[in-house]
């Protein structure tokens, strides 16, 4: 029986070549550190969130240097590219004509009227979405006066903010509810679900470094997906974006969503184990980054439960004394140099890889 209900029925959007809302994957997204004014050091992180497989990626743009920088930074990328507005109307503009495939702001701070009229001018002639950014640290003071930093404050925000732009007859639109606690931002998706059918991109806002930020972002982002909520996501960690779209993948794959290349699965290590496992399996996992081969991989720390324990992987390796095993579904394969484990269990991964794909090209 699965743990996950059946998808929120929600729009379709399109943002560049990805499609957004419940007839679509949920998608992973991150946001660059860099200075997107700084083309080169952008490109290049975005360039190693492709490879790690990030399909959505959204850079701040604080004044018109970083608006202009996108129609470079979108020459040298695959995935498709949203930018981040606040305040200034015109960020919004120059950014769409520079290629922006999508904008995010949050309509109630860009100001009057004719300031949000343009935006969606724009977006309507340049056929991009916008995603209306709701944060409980930044709601419109009339509301948190009223409902304080609350889930129900955030909700109201988000309705008055969606009926602006409809009003408008601007319909390509999703949403998201970002507070740095989980109970919040969980609540605040809730009682939106049944108000609207804009898509939700899901989150918690602010919630740490590594391991602060991981186990929000799995708790709150895990319970709002298993309950059939989401449609894009992103983990937010004060690290490395990378290490946003690792978190992201193992939280859709942990909830039997959506499976992003090779699974690890690692003992936790005990008296027996003597070999460097923390350091294996952080250079294993990273090198299985960038595969796609839809395997499970064992890293175990000893001979003598290691193979039995992880039969269920395709492939593992298990350390010794000076010697290593490698073993393919609880069958051990050879014996290999401890300095050499990690490089022969990835040349048979790339290997049973290589097979696999000639195996299905016969097939097709």
């Amino acid at each position: 029986m699965s743990l996950v209900q059946e998808r929120r029925p929600t729009r379709q959007i399109c943002i560049g070549n990805v499609n957004i809302g419940s007839k679509a994957p949920i998608s992973v997204q991150s946001m660059t550190n860099t200075q997107t004014q700084d083309v080169a050091a952008t490109v290049s992180q975005i360039l190693a969130l492709e490879r790690a497989g990030c399909e959505i990626i959204r850079v701040a743009v604080p004044d018109m240097d970083a608006a202009k920088a996108i129609e470079k930074i979108k020459q040298h990328i695959s995935i498709p590219l949203i930018a981040d507005i606040h305040f200034d109307f015109r960020l919004a503009l120059a950014s769409a004509a520079a290629g922006a495939d999508a904008l995010r702001i949050n309509p109630g701070n860009i100001g009057e009227a004719e300031k949000i009229k343009a935006v969606v001018a724009c977006a309507r002639e340049h056929h991009i979405p916008i995603r209306i950014g709701v944060n409980a640290g930044s709601l419109e003071r009339e509301i948190e006066h009223r409902l304080g930093t609350t889930a129900e404050a955030m909700v109201e925000s988000a309705l008055g903010n969606i009926k602006i732009l409809e009003d408008l007859d601007f319909h390509d639109i999703k949403v998201s509810l970002k507070a740095s606690d989980v109970s919040r931002t969980v609540k605040a998706y809730q009682l939106l679900a049944s108000k609207t059918d804009v898509p939700f991109h899901v989150g918690v806002t602010e919630a740490g470094g590594l391991y602060a930020g991981i186990t929000k972002s799995a708790i709150g982002i895990g319970m709002l997906l298993a309950q059939g909520l989401g449609d894009t996501l992103r983990v937010s960690l004060t690290r490395d974006p990378v290490e946003e779209i690792r978190t992201g993948y193992e939280i859709l794959r942990a909830l039997g969503i959506r499976n992003r290349g090779p699974e690890l699965i690692s003992c936790p290590t005990c008296g027996r184990c003597k070999i460097d496992l923390f350091k294996i399996a952080e250079q294993v996992e990273k090198s299985l980054l960038e595969r796609s081969s839809q395997i499970k991989v064992a890293i175990m720390g000893c001979m003598v439960n290691g193979p039995g324990e992880a039969k269920e992987a395709d492939i593992g390796i298990a350390g010794g004394d000076g010697k290593g095993i490698l073993f393919k579904r609880g069958r051990v394969i050879r014996k290999i140099d401890q300095d050499k484990l990690v490089d022969q269990l990835l040349s048979e991964i790339d290997n049973m890889t290589k097979n696999s794909e000639e195996l299905n090209g016969k097939k097709g």
